[in-house]
């Protein structure tokens, strides 16, 4: 399954409003999660009020509970497409990322907290199946 940034957000700051439906989530969860380093990054960013929060999440990747995908070289391309496709959302680097390791990896499976993965379609024309939404595709 693949994780976007607000799960990981949340997971590791005890005062997000989705804490506990994560926490319970991923406790359940069997499947292996990966996740890109557009995603880190952007939830790194959003855990800078806490080093603690982002060690921790750092140590949870350490420790086998997330791995971190390389995307192939035309990412960059294929990411800048996706961006201009979806700019009245606007889709930003992470997401992106996101939709293009479900092409990579043929995972469509997503961790996400954010609606707009109900909106983003896969070349073929499939839906990412949001885990985490209760009105997944």
């Amino acid at each position: 399954m693949i994780v976007d940034a607000g799960p990981l957000i949340a997971l590791f700051n005890p005062l997000d409003r989705y804490h506990a439906r994560c926490v319970d989530f991923l406790r359940d969860c069997e499947a292996s999660l990966t996740t890109t380093w557009p995603v880190l990054t952007e939830a790194m960013h959003l855990l800078r009020f806490s080093v603690d929060a982002q060690l921790r999440l750092l140590s949870w990747i350490d420790r086998g509970g997330l791995s971190v995908a390389e995307l192939d070289g035309t990412s960059l391309g294929a990411a800048m497409v996706l961006i201009d496709k979806y700019r009245d959302r606007p889709m930003d680097l992470a997401d992106a990322s996101v939709v293009l390791l479900a092409v990579q990896s043929g995972c469509r499976e997503v961790a996400s907290i954010d609606s707009d993965f109900d909106i983003y379609r896969l070349p073929d024309g499939g839906w990412l199946n949001n885990m985490l939404r209760d009105n997944s595709h």
